[in-house]
């Protein structure tokens, strides 16, 4: 436990730089695959067929492993940031697209005839009745694909990715040297601390522009 602490009272500054980045990198990634797998939803979710395929090649891109992913992305865009966000941004969809095609293909029929009686577009009727039954379910997606690319995050520092990844693998590579074991565990700790705080902040959000009567 002294080595661990020393490590973490002589490192404070790396280890908060390392975590900004990696909330960061996953914030972004979350940001980038909700618009995308929103829109996906949104142009599928009355079609059947059009939701199998959505959800299917969003579900043959999770069995990628992160590594050959990866491995594929650093000669098209090389090395960084951009080869980790596309790769975190991709394994993100599945759980919102799926969510999103289930939240929407959910509201009930009697509520959108209703809206359409009383001359409500097609557009308005998605933006202000849809869109808004079907967010608990949006939500719900982004707080599963946000606690999934945050471990996934740590995998890129093999892709010279931002975050907590780069701390565990040096650790790793050094195993048998003093810090060795300290630095690989404090860059996991982190990452799970962390993971759990962005998840409450993500409750918080969904208690905030969520209307009381879908809550209870």
């Amino acid at each position: 436990m002294d080595a661990l602490w020393n490590f973490v009272s002589d490192r404070r500054q790396q280890l908060l730089t390392d975590s900004y980045l990696h909330v960061s990198a996953v914030v972004q990634s979350i940001v980038i695959a909700t618009i995308v797998a929103v829109l996906v939803g949104i142009l599928v979710y009355r079609s059947p067929a059009g939701s199998a395929v959505a959800t299917a090649l969003a579900s043959t891109i999770l069995t990628i492993p992160s590594f050959a992913l990866l491995g594929l992305l650093i000669p098209i865009l090389g090395l960084g940031v951009a080869p980790t966000i596309t790769a975190l941004v991709l394994y993100a969809l599945l759980p919102i697209i799926r969510n999103t095609i289930i939240g929407l293909a959910s509201v009930d029929p009697a509520v959108t005839d209703a809206a359409k009686g009383v001359g409500l577009n097609r557009t308005k009727i998605l933006t202000r009745i849809e869109m808004p039954l079907a967010w608990p379910s949006i939500l719900a997606g982004m707080r599963v694909s946000t606690q999934m690319i945050f471990g996934i995050l740590a995998i890129a520092a093999y892709a010279k990715g931002p975050g907590l990844g780069n701390l565990i693998f040096s650790g790793l590579s050094r195993v048998g040297s003093p810090n060795a074991v300290p630095q690989a565990l404090v860059g996991t700790v982190l990452i799970v601390i962390l993971a759990l705080i962005v998840d409450g902040l993500l409750v918080l959000v969904g208690r905030l522009t969520t209307s009381r009567g879908l809550r209870d």
